[in-house]
């Protein structure tokens, strides 16, 4: 019997631009980011205040004061990161019009050298030459592409500043929820708390993991052990690092 062929799949779903769950797909990259970051931050504030038997109320307030400025930190950074890449984007777009207008023979040369590099030869290369050079934004545009590689960004500085500290704030406040809900006048740890905040983290990490697999179409068991050991190393080194400071300044 002949090998049977893969399933094919829709194109229109391979490049789909809708959303996953409820994130449009184009901002999962800044979902599974902020929340990962999110995550791991928070939980290794709070497995560092368990390794030096901190008070509950302590790991409150640390958590939620790590939470609310690093996730704000990291949506700041993103926005500028972001806006460069406009900016950078926009300043040689102009440049480009700029050499167009006063360098146009030189310009339409090299449109004919990057076409010729990709086989056109003879009339079929200098119709294609005119057909580009007969509109400047086409123009602009080829140039921008092909001589610079690069491709403006439908992402906004605003709406990926903003998806990455929403993020942060929802998944990284899941290892603080079960501390969040308790008596934090009490004077130490109860080790069933730590028990929860990382069961908790854990199934978050998991969800953010599976996500993160289920747009980039990678195995999804693949992508939650990744993100569960990348927090699992970090409260791990939060942990003893903490349990070592509290006995050398104890």
């Amino acid at each position: 019997m002949p090998p049977k062929e893969p399933p094919k799949k829709d194109e229109s779903l391979l490049h789909s631009r809708g959303k996953a769950l409820f994130i449009n797909k184009e901002y999962i990259g800044e979902f599974v980011y902020g929340g990962i970051d999110g995550a791991i931050t928070t939980f290794a504030v709070v497995a560092g205040a368990e390794g030096a038997s901190l008070g509950i109320s302590v790991v409150v307030i640390l958590g939620l004061a790590n939470l609310i400025a690093d996730g704000f930190s990291m949506s700041v950074g993103n926005f500028f990161s972001t806006k460069a890449e406009k900016d950078n984007f926009d300043k040689h777009r102009q440049i480009e019009y700029w050499e167009i207008e006063n360098l146009r023979e030189k310009e339409i040369q090299e449109i004919r050298d990057i076409y010729k590099e990709k086989g056109f030869k003879g009339e079929l290369l200098e119709q294609v030459v005119e057909v580009i050079t007969s509109n400047k934004d086409v123009w602009v545009d080829t140039m921008m592409k092909e001589e610079l590689e690069m491709v403006r960004g439908e992402k906004t500085p605003y709406k990926t500043a903003g998806v990455t500290f929403a993020s942060f704030l929802a998944v990284g406040s899941v290892p603080l929820l079960s501390y969040l809900f308790m008596n934090t006048n009490s004077s130490s740890l109860d080790s069933q708390l730590f028990l929860y905040s990382c069961i908790l983290t854990a199934i978050a990490l998991s969800i953010v993991g599976a996500l993160k697999s289920l747009v980039t179409e990678k195995n999804m068991i693949v992508g939650i052990l990744e993100t569960l050991l990348l927090g699992g190393i970090a409260a791990f080194i939060a942990y003893y690092v903490g349990d070592v400071l509290e006995k050398i300044l104890s």
